[in-house]
C-alpha cells in the first residue's frame, strides 16, 4: 500500500500540521513516510501545501506530480491541484470560500464543512483535525491509537492537554464528510 497525498490551503489553516500529524502517525504505525512542506515567505495568510506519502515499502522520491488524494482548503489550491489527482483518486475540500467547484468526473469528490463546524464550536484551531477525520473515514490508513501517538509527537508538550479536543474533532469530521454527486 502506498498513498500519495497533497494537502493545500492558506497558511494558518493547519495544513502543515495536518501533514505532520499524518506523517508522525504513519511512523508510529511502522510505515515508510515522506513529509515535504511548501509555503510562501508570508506563511500565515499565504498559500501552503504539504505532500505526505505513506507506504508499506520504501519511498523512492518525495517529489510527486500526481496524487491519490488531494485535500483542498482554498480556491487557489483548488485551481492549482484539482488536475493533479490521479483518475479514480480522491478529492476532499471544504466548500467555504470555494467559488469554482470541481467538475471532474473521473475522481471521487467529497466535501467537508469543517470551517462551519469549527466556527459553531468556537474552536477554529481544530478545523484541520475535522478535515483529517473526514479523510480518515474515507481512507482509514492510520489506526486511532497511532493518530493519538502522532498527536503526542507533533504537538508541543504544553499543548498535550488539547489532544482529547483534537481526537473529538477527528470524530466530528468522520460524521461531516459527504460525497458530491456530479450531474
Amino acid at each position: 500500500m502506498t498513498e500519495e497525498i497533497i494537502i493545500a490551503g492558506f497558511g494558518g489553516q493547519g495544513v502543515l500540521s495536518m501533514g505532520k500529524i499524518l506523517a508522525y502517525s504513519g511512523i508510529m504505525q511502522n510505515q515508510e513516510v515522506s513529509w515535504m512542506p511548501s509555503y510562501g515567505p508570508e506563511m500565515r495568510g499565504g498559500t501552503a501545501n504539504v505532500t505526505v506519502v505513506l507506504s508499506d515499502e520504501r519511498i523512492s522520491s518525495p517529489i510527486i506530480n500526481s496524487y491519490d488524494t488531494a485535500i483542498i482548503l482554498n480556491q487557489q489550491s483548488m485551481d492549482k491541484f484539482v488536475s493533479t489527482v490521479k483518475p479514480g483518486g480522491l478529492l476532499i475540500y471544504d466548500p467555504n470560500g470555494i467559488i469554482h467547484h470541481p467538475e471532474r468526473k473521473d475522481i471521487n469528490i467529497y466535501t467537508i464543512e469543517a470551517s462551519e463546524a469549527a466556527g459553531k464550536l468556537g474552536m477554529m484551531k481544530i478545523f484541520n483535525m475535522i478535515v483529517l477525520g473526514g479523510f480518515l473515514k474515507l481512507k482509514p490508513l492510520i489506526q486511532p491509537e497511532f493518530i493519538h501517538k502522532g498527536l503526542e509527537k507533533s504537538l508541543p508538550v504544553r499543548h498535550h492537554k488539547m489532544i482529547p479536543e483534537n481526537e473529538k474533532a477527528i470524530d466530528i469530521g468522520k460524521d461531516l464528510i459527504k460525497a458530491v454527486q456530479l450531474v
